[in-house]
């Protein structure tokens, strides 16, 4: 096990990275990592991550979420020639358990090709402004605009029945602006109405660069964490164990008993007592008490 001196500094003190975006995340990446970690974020110049996909659906995403994260990173990387880089990727929809109530899903990968590691945060939110309505006209908008943020979170107006070559109007934060897009897409559409959708890239989309922020000092303070094995940056949360004993009855329950902290480069790992203190599980949770 090596030594190290609490005044050396962390391994990334004073590295560039490179962050590939094209909707201003350094607003909301970048200071976590220069505080926590004294790290440079870069941003490649006229780098279109639009090819890998878009929220308003003109390039179908391909693959996975992480996958398409992948790939944007690697470009920004090989632009800039840095050997470390970063990037966010979300996903937004109806939520699972509740199918009116919209989640997003934010991403954040760090991918070092030095020491040959990945590290992810990810979080899963239901604090997200993801809508969408259909309408023939401004005046039926109502509510949405409301619920929507509007203006400080843009929208996205497009013809109803898909796409129509140069009829997609984004970052719409103007009433004017709106109308007229609504009357263009509805003219346009087989149906003669207009989509309009909540803008969700980050630079229009005040919620959106809150949580990536959130999720960015997440991932910072992972990083500034070495593993205690080989003082690799990035130990953290890697898996969890379910099996919370029922408070009533004693049997397991599907809640969260450990979590397991490991390295991303060697095989360290240290389980631990769920760090919130919780120690028995509602019986509400327990599949033999309430069936």
């Amino acid at each position: 096990m090596h030594h190290k001196s609490k005044n050396e500094p962390h391994p990334y003190h004073r590295r560039e990275v490179c962050l590939a975006t094209m909707h201003g995340k350094e607003l909301a990446i970048s200071a976590p990592f220069q505080e926590t970690l004294g790290i440079f974020v870069r941003v490649p110049k006229g780098i279109d991550t639009d090819v890998l996909g878009t929220f308003s659906g003109e390039v179908e995403r391909e693959g996975t979420p992480l996958e398409v994260l992948r790939k944007k990173i690697r470009l920004g990387m090989s632009k800039l020639g840095l050997s470390q880089g970063i990037g966010s990727e979300g996903s937004f929809g109806p939520y699972v358990h509740f199918p009116l109530i919209a989640q997003g899903h934010e991403i954040l990968l760090w991918i070092d090709d030095e020491r040959g590691i990945e590290v992810v945060e990810q979080k899963i939110t239901t604090e997200t402004n993801y809508g969408f309505k259909t309408v023939s006209a401004w005046e039926e908008l109502g509510d949405f605009l409301k619920v929507s943020g509007f203006p400080s979170h843009a929208l996205i107006v497009r013809p109803n029945s898909g796409f129509i070559p140069g009829l997609i109007f984004k970052g719409l934060r103007k009433e004017k602006q709106i109308k007229e897009a609504i009357e263009r897409s509805a003219s346009a559409s087989n149906d003669s109405q207009a989509q309009v959708i909540t803008d969700m890239r980050a630079h229009m989309n005040p919620t959106r660069m809150k949580v990536i922020g959130e999720l960015a000092e997440k991932l910072a303070r992972r990083i500034a964490t070495l593993c205690p094995n080989c003082l690799c940056p990035g130990w953290g949360l890697v898996d969890i164990v379910r099996g919370l004993p029922c408070e009533l009855c004693g049997l397991k329950t599907e809640q969260i008993a450990y979590e397991v902290y490991g390295c991303p480069s060697c095989n360290e790992k240290n389980t631990l007592p769920r760090q919130d203190g919780i120690l028995k599980a509602n019986p509400a949770s327990c599949g033999f008490c309430n069936p």
